[in-house]
């Protein structure tokens, strides 16, 4: 990955301290006015940050007297920065332990969320195949196909994600944290070639199509998949509720969304089939076909991004390096940062730049601590701290041409 100098802004639009953390010559200097306040609020909120957060009843007042949209944005940004600066003022043993307090509060909810799917998916992957088998429908085929998979990618995923926890260091020296990804990216091929395959078999019902206007109309099987319909609305509402908690409840999540819309349209295409005309049926499956494969796809998109090493948001970056620059005052610049995907979670790489007659064990000890700390934040894989003296040497990392 190259690497390339680094300039921020610690906010876009918040006023900055009269001598800003960005240096022209692509390096963060930590050489600023500090305020005049006490010495532990100068430890704690060095760039005076706490200075920009508006007052809440200043905001709520700018919001009610607001006679149009600009207002309105405006509030709406002060409250934004406002949970950013906060979020930056945060330590890290803090960020820390609100992610582990998260994580436990969620335990109970995300394993119920992951066995009850798994549990109905399979009671509902033989309810929908013999509604698709009984009615010959080439809509319930399509729900059905879709249906069969999930509780295998169920199974498949939590193996993953156990899995990815318990890798052979030895033969997994960066650990397992992509083989979650891997796995999604996987289920997601298998179904887009089911859809595509049902796609040609549609097609070719409505060319060699033999018989009247309409189909049979087939009570049960209509029956079974409305309650398959039910079942996946309820189960939308609560993992929905508990979406942030784990990627696990998000693939859930996304599709139990899915399977609605997709076992709403077949019911909906293959009763008209049964009543208006029969393409519409054949065409039904169609759609949900392409649906689905649409669906899949972006998923397939997202996972390799991240596979590929997508750039974090801005926002992490920019709590990084503030964490990095108020670490240690034996820390003088910051020469580069990077954060990207590693999986799910991010590989953060850090070059901090400490003076040239620093000793050895201080350099050691500081860069140590620093990405000990990095890697307790909760969206953190693994970090790297590289230190060095200067920062007129070219970037590392960069391969010659």
């Amino acid at each position: 990955m190259t690497s390339t100098k680094t300039q921020i802004t610690l906010h876009p639009l918040a006023s900055a301290p009269p001598s800003s953390p960005v240096s022209n010559s692509h390096s963060v200097d930590t050489d600023i006015e500090r305020s005049s306040s006490t010495a532990n609020s100068n430890d704690s909120d060095p760039y005076r940050l706490r200075s920009k957060i508006q007052d809440a009843a200043h905001i709520a007042e700018m919001r009610k007297r607001s006679g149009g949209k600009k207002q309105g944005h405006v509030s709406d940004f002060y409250e934004q920065q406002n949970e950013k600066i906060e979020q930056l003022l945060k330590s890290i043993e803090t960020h820390a332990q609100e992610g582990s307090d998260e994580f436990d509060a969620n335990s109970l909810k995300v394993k119920i969320a992951v066995r009850a799917s798994f549990l109905a998916n399979c009671i509902l992957a033989v309810l929908q195949l013999y509604a698709a088998i009984s009615s010959l429908s080439l809509s319930f085929f399509a729900t059905a196909a879709d249906s069969v998979f999930d509780p295998g990618a169920n199974f498949i995923l939590n193996w993953l994600h156990k899995k990815s926890k318990q890798v052979d260091p030895t033969k997994y020296p960066v650990g397992g944290a992509r083989l979650t990804t891997i796995g999604n990216i996987v289920y997601a091929f298998a179904m887009l070639t089911v859809s595509v395959i049902l796609v040609a078999f549609s097609i070719q019902s409505l060319t060699t199509h033999e018989g009247g206007d309409t189909l049979e109309f087939h009570v049960p099987s209509v029956v079974a998949v409305g309650v398959a319909f039910v079942t996946k609305f309820l189960l939308f509402l609560y993992c929905f509720s508990i979406r942030n908690a784990s990627s696990q409840v998000q693939v859930l999540w996304e599709d139990h969304r899915n399977d609605l819309f997709i076992n709403g349209l077949g019911i909906l295409t293959s009763s008209a089939g049964a009543k208006l005309r029969w393409w519409i049926d054949p065409m039904g499956a169609i759609i949900i076909s392409i649906l689905i494969i649409c669906s899949w796809t972006w998923t397939s998109y997202v996972q390799f991004d991240h596979l590929a090493g997508r750039a974090a948001p801005v926002e992490f970056n920019q709590l990084v390096i503030y964490k990095t620059l108020t670490f240690s005052k034996d820390i003088t610049q910051i020469d580069s940062c990077n954060a990207y995907h590693s999986g799910e979670k991010y590989v953060v790489e850090v070059d901090i730049v400490m003076a040239g007659d620093t000793p050895l064990w201080k350099t050691h000890d500081t860069s140590q601590d620093l990405q000990d700390q990095l890697e307790t934040l909760p969206m953190v894989e693994r970090a790297f701290v590289h230190v060095d003296y200067e920062v007129s040497h070219k970037p590392e990392h960069r391969k010659l041409v």
